[in-house]
């Protein structure tokens, strides 16, 4: 069985049409941004994280756990990874409450891993106001707020981000990276998962990572740990 020594370690390839995504890092820190231009592979890696690409080779550890390793056979199912994944456009259910769209991510929570509560997300994010609304009624913050509240409650073992500040304004933006930066610092008090952030902007991985690491067509150019 591979020794795990690191909370995170990706060492995959993925033919995908002419563009391969041949990606190894290895970090231990909590709070990680996956950083290049548009076409780079973020958002393909994160998908190969999550289950929903299967890689050639490799393997992926995280928090303690083999999710992918080609030579031992092993692949868990997205179901059994216990990734929390935000996706660009949020995803919630349109004909369900928020606090429905909450509960959602509950019934996917690992079964004895240990996390916030109900309460606690909603305390954190600020949305106990929003919980008998429907997502068409929110702002697009707001919306995005409530996507990472259900992504948090299922009690993940790491949270990917997938550039959680493109499609809002200024404006919203700055409300996101305060809550961003509250889910930062609980991760690094170890009361919240592991989270990675993909972005194209370095101003965003610079106040959101401590480690960010660097992709260029398909794989990792350096990683470097972000000012403190």
């Amino acid at each position: 069985m591979r020794q795990i020594d690191k909370l995170i370690d990706v060492d995959i390839k993925l033919p995908l049409g002419h563009f391969v995504l041949d990606v190894t890092f290895a970090s231990d820190c909590r709070s990680i941004a996956l950083f290049g231009p548009s076409g780079s592979g973020k958002t393909s890696l994160a998908n190969v994280m999550a289950g929903l690409l299967t890689p050639q080779s490799g393997h992926i550890c995280i928090n303690g756990t083999i999710l992918f390793d080609r030579e031992a056979g092993i692949n868990l199912t997205p179901q059994q990874r216990g990734i929390g994944y935000v996706f660009q456009d949020n995803r919630l259910f349109p004909h369900m409450t928020i606090k429905a769209n909450l509960v959602y991510g509950l019934k996917w929570a690992i079964q004895n891993q240990q996390g916030p509560t109900f309460d606690d997300i909603v305390a954190l994010l600020d949305i106990g106001h929003l919980l008998q609304r429907t997502p068409a009624t929110l702002s697009g913050g707001e919306r995005q707020r409530v996507a990472i509240g259900r992504a948090l409650l299922m009690r993940p073992r790491i949270v990917l981000l997938d550039e959680p500040l493109a499609s809002l304004d200024h404006e919203r933006k700055a409300e996101i990276i305060h809550y961003l930066l509250k889910i930062r610092q609980a991760s690094l008090a170890a009361s919240l998962a592991p989270m990675i952030t993909i972005s194209h902007a370095p101003d965003e991985v610079n106040r959101l990572a401590d480690e960010v690491v660097m992709m260029t067509d398909g794989s990792v150019k350096g990683v470097m740990r972000t000012p403190l």
